[in-house]
């Protein structure tokens, strides 16, 4: 079959912010997601997953619990690089606890994050977070908790860029013929191409996989010349992220980069994303923990790998969390509207409010590097 006249709607784009090289670089399917994308310890002990060789495990970073600390948040809603849709303080939220969880592992603990110490670290080097909404959750808390420390005029002296790239299903998605979206399930240099000569990455893709029906983001899939209209989601998901894995085996030396993929975060959208409302404390216990497909099919994938990549477990401790969304508090409108709104606005049960969970993570790749 003829290979389909294909386009790229895609662009990358870049802002410096205070420290002189803070960036934000996505490349955008549609440029419409950018201002849409919501529909006590030290220690030096990590837990290092590696593919293809034997795991060593000094401390388990996923299995723990959660304390709560008066000392949080490290930051505040006023951070210039929040945007609106996440400061549920400024947004009307009446309560803040949610703000102050630390997760604690079993035998060890995270250190709290010292954003001179992680600028130490990061000096002379350039941090890029790829992936989807959610990763952009996590690099707007990341640069939160760096930028609030640092005197203005030593800003520039680091020379530290932490960028966030868009690109939700790491592969790439095109417009075909009649404006069908095609999703390439082996290609993937469009985006790639922005990753080489990266010290850190940090990946994630997982939520745009299990969407379907009507928010699915494409018609059909694409491996070589063969158009396929219908695959269980978890097959694309490993085909998709065995292409990146293959791109980073052959295009990657692990003596000059580093790469971190970040399991999925929970959602909590059942009953119609109504199940994270007015949630106000962790949940406490669960009789039954699910494993999702994703991190099933994610964990596989980098065992077969070449690259030693570290898998930031984070599925189990965020599920806890159902209480961290933004839910109805993802703009800010008077409480009045809001109760006239009722059960008919949406609430918002994936992304998370910042101050918030993020940091945590934040927490967690901090001690890893």
């Amino acid at each position: 079959m003829a290979k389909p006249n294909l386009h790229l709607l895609s662009f990358l784009f870049f802002f410096t912010t205070f420290l002189g090289l803070f960036n934000c670089a996505s490349s955008l399917i549609n440029p419409e997601d950018v201002s849409s994308w919501l529909a006590l310890e030290e220690t030096e002990d990590v837990n290092m997953v590696q593919t293809q060789r034997d795991s060593w495990k000094k401390c388990d970073f996923s299995v723990g619990k959660w304390i709560f600390d008066q000392t949080y948040p490290l930051y505040d809603s006023n951070c210039p690089y929040l945007t609106t849709a996440v400061t549920c303080q400024k947004n009307g939220r009446p309560d803040s606890d949610y703000e102050k969880w630390k997760w604690k592992p079993l035998g060890c603990s995270i250190p709290r994050f010292d954003a001179l110490k992680y600028l130490g670290k990061m000096r002379g080097k350039r941090m890029m977070l790829v992936g989807d909404s959610i990763m952009r959750n996590q690099w707007e808390s990341l640069v939160c908790l760096v930028q609030g420390v640092i005197a203005t005029d030593r800003k520039k002296d680091f020379e530290t860029s932490i960028e966030f790239f868009w690109a939700p299903l790491l592969v790439e998605l095109k417009k075909g013929s009649n404006n069908k979206r095609i999703l390439h399930l082996d290609l993937i240099e469009e985006n790639a191409r922005y990753w080489k000569g990266v010290d850190i990455l940090a990946f994630d893709s997982a939520h745009w996989w299990t969407h379907s029906g009507q928010s699915s983001s494409w018609d059909y899939y694409m491996e070589g010349n063969s158009i396929i209209t219908n695959m269980n989601q978890m097959v694309a998901y490993e085909k998709g992220v065995s292409t990146w894995a293959k791109w980073v085996d052959l295009n990657l030396d692990p003596r000059k980069t580093r790469v971190i993929f970040r399991s999925m975060a929970p959602r909590h959208n059942r009953q119609n994303g109504w199940k994270c409302y007015n949630q106000r404390q962790p949940v406490k216990y669960f009789s039954h923990l699910h494993v999702p497909g994703p991190l099933v099919v994610l964990k596989g994938v980098l065992k077969r790998m070449r690259f030693p990549v570290y898998l930031q477990d984070i599925t189990t401790m965020t599920a806890f969390r159902r209480d961290g969304h933004p839910s109805v508090y993802s703009k800010a409108i008077s409480e009045k509207e809001r109760q006239k709104q009722g059960n008919g606005q949406s609430s918002d049960c994936s992304h998370w409010c910042l101050p918030g969970v993020p940091d945590i993570w934040n927490e967690m790749l901090s001690a890893w590097l």
